[in-house]
């Protein structure tokens, strides 16, 4: 399609000739890879990537030369570099060698310097040694065969429309983007397998699944499909999906026996079990374990994996009842197995106990499981966060969850260690984030809402990156490198999640949103529903008695967590509604009463939204017109909702407190 695509390029742009590079860097060598045909293929990716890039920021040409004396840019296998991993050396501005022990190190190797140009760069800027934090750096998509989003909000999917499987130059190009950030694998369907979705592990979908799973290879992604566990029900026929049935096991194997064999570059499952609904091992009187269990014995031998969910608690509670914990039933449900699972389980484990809100603390299944394959689920779609309409640049919050210490250990304790493999010697290990991606123009709904994409992908295969420099990173590649557009975009950026927590939900008590589509303020939304999201405000107070004397969830953690969350006293203010019922007038370190913090940080918050979108009408005409119009319409959809949010919460608790704002300002 050429020029004919209806879709921007991200961060690829490779569009801007403002610095000069040697030509001689145009004349290309590889030596030492053998014919391995993925491995050739993904050295073709590769090559192409940087004609393409090379070309587009110089104007001048590239060609493979045989002679490796006479080339600039030179590739060589070398057995030494870690798996997925590469070495750029450069002598001189016309010579630069790129080492790798696999095709896939080499594409890394290649996306680097093309970031180093088009943030302007010297090249040199790019040498070093580089391997990946994370063994597994995936992408979770919640698309439907039927062509909606689960939580999207960027358009529909480009993977699935009316039960057909969707696959052409947009699914190379997001390949192509996915990689250049180091993500390396994908699911494309929805966690939630229904309809035909189950039926993707048959001879209906094989001949279009392996063609999709063939385009991501050759960029080095691996695919992975969400997995319906009751499917030898559905599909198969049988009264049962008991997993210590010899006929539930016989016909999974029958059923992978042919997956295997028709669907290249398949990396194994993705599982939602026992769950909102979802069948599982539970109904047959059966453990977690031995449901991902008997899955993993059956793919072991294809070399894959089971990604089993740990998002199981109990969607029927009673809101009378103060004991039952939705924060305590990951914990509750996976910690008695810890050891059960089999070495080619893993177990994804979102950021927090809940369910992606604003602020809430690290889930303690991440380092309190010891003996088991982790990996830690974020999300980027901001179903909680500003629906990709308000600005919330989530990398901090990432950030905050992989620098906790959560004391599994007496060394490499935090949960970067944990879910990189470091802390337990886990080889299976990573982050997945849930996607925010669709078939908009822009592919993320609001153009800001692709730092999030581009952070994450970075930051999993980099931990030790800083949200300012991903920011930094991301602004320059995607608005031409203008300094101060770039300053601007990131001085938006990087304050923006406290701005969102400020006119949303106070001191981590969550929720407080719409039912069914999460945007929005409803200060009792859930509050007397099933979901056990509750912030349990009274005319005295607010918040959820999570100590000792409440719930317990606050004893889950290893000391001395467990000892500084359950009590008031030493609990960080930030989570405090979020592990304690506190009265309106308990005077915070700042001085203020809680209910002043709850006035102030309101009006504070939407204050600073207006703040953020002044400062992006102050770039009208230095960006693209088409890019300036879509944040635009989207601040003034936000600047709506933080006025909501700030009016509602302040008159909501007001009326139950009965306390005046000290600087009397309009409270409805």
């Amino acid at each position: 399609m050429g020029n004919e695509r209806k879709w921007t390029q991200l961060w690829l742009k490779y569009d801007r000739r403002q610095k000069e590079y040697d030509a001689d860097l145009g004349r290309v060598n590889v030596s030492g890879f053998g014919e391995d045909t993925v491995e050739k293929k993904v050295l073709e990716s590769a090559l192409k990537e940087w004609k393409r890039g090379f070309e587009g920021y110089t104007g001048k040409s590239v060609t493979e030369d045989t002679a490796a004396e006479e080339a600039g840019l030179r590739i060589l296998k070398d057995a030494s570099v870690p798996a997925e991993g590469y070495v750029i050396e450069v002598t001189d501005p016309s010579h630069v060698v790129v080492k790798a022990s696999e095709a896939k190190g080499v594409l890394y190797g290649i996306f680097a310097l093309l970031r180093a140009m088009g943030l302007e760069q010297e090249l040199s800027e790019a040498a070093g040694s580089f391997s990946p934090s994370n063994p597994l750096r995936m992408l979770n998509h919640w698309d439907n065969m039927s062509g909606d989003i689960e939580r999207g909000y960027s358009g529909n999917s480009f993977f699935f429309k009316d039960g057909e499987i969707l696959v052409g130059d947009r699914t190379r190009d997001y390949a192509r983007f996915i990689s250049s950030v180091g993500i390396n694998a994908i699911v494309i369907n929805n966690v939630n397998v229904k309809q035909q979705a189950t039926w993707l592990i048959t001879d209906r979908y094989f001949d279009k699944v392996s063609e999709l799973s063939r385009i991501l290879e050759e960029y080095g992604v691996k695919l992975f499909l969400s997995l319906n566990y009751a499917a030898c029900m559905e599909i198969g026929g049988l009264d049962s999906a008991d997993p210590m049935d010899p006929k539930v096991i016989a016909w999974w194997k029958e059923r992978m026996k042919e997956v295997f064999a028709r669907i290249p570059n398949l990396g194994g499952f993705l599982v939602k079990a026992d769950s909102e609904g979802r069948p599982g091992p539970f109904t047959y009187g059966r453990t977690q374990a031995d449901g991902a269990n008997m899955l993993a014995d059956i793919v072991k031998e294809y070399d894959a994996l089971i990604i089993w969910r740990c998002f199981v608690y109990n969607c029927q509670q009673d809101w009378r009842d103060l004991k039952t914990d939705r924060a305590r039933a990951g914990y509750d449900n996976f910690k008695p197995m810890d050891g059960d699972y089999h070495e080619n389980v893993i177990l994804q484990i979102k950021n927090g106990p809940m369910d992606f809100q604003i602020r809430e603390p690290v889930s303690p299944l991440l380092g309190g499981l010891t003996k088991t394959n982790q990996m830690l689920e974020v999300q980027i779609a901001q179903e909680y966060t500003g629906h990709q309409i308000d600005v919330c640049y989530l990398i901090p919050m990432f950030k905050e969850v992989l620098d906790f210490k959560t004391y599994c250990a007496p060394e490499n304790d935090t949960v970067a260690d944990v879910v990189s493999g470091r802390a337990f010697g886990n080889k299976n290990a990573g982050m997945a984030a849930v996607c925010n991606t669709g078939d908009d123009e822009n592919w993320t709904g609001n153009d800001l809402a692709a730092a999030n994409l581009y952070g994450f992908g970075r930051l999993a295969f980099d931990m030790e990156l800083t949200s300012e420099a991903i920011a930094e990173e991301w602004a320059g590649l995607t608005f031409e490198n203008k300094s101060e557009v770039k300053k601007t975009v990131v001085t938006i950026l990087l304050p923006s999640r406290k701005v969102y927590e400020k006119y949303t939900s106070p001191l981590g008590i969550g929720w407080m949103v719409r039912p069914h589509d999460h945007y929005g303020c409803s200060v009792d939304g859930y509050e007397y529903d099933r979901w056990g999201t509750y912030h349990r405000a009274d005319h005295l107070g607010i918040g959820v008695d999570r100590s000792h004397n409440g719930t317990g969830y606050a004893l889950q953690y290893h000391q001395p967590n467990a000892d500084m969350y359950d009590d008031p006293e030493t609990c960080p203010e930030e989570l405090l509604l979020f592990f304690h019922h506190v009265s309106y007038d308990k005077v915070l370190k700042s001085g203020k009463t809680l209910i002043q913090h709850i006035y102030d940080s309101h009006f504070e918050g939407y204050d600073e939204a207006v703040a953020l979108r002044d400062q992006w009408k102050s770039l009208e005409g230095q960006i693209e017109n088409r890019c300036y119009e879509n944040v635009a319409e989207r601040f003034e959809r936000q600047l709506y909702n933080a006025r909501e949010w700030k009016d509602q919460v302040n008159s909501y608790f007001f009326r139950k407190s009965g306390i005046p704002d000290e600087k009397n300002r309009e409270i409805y």
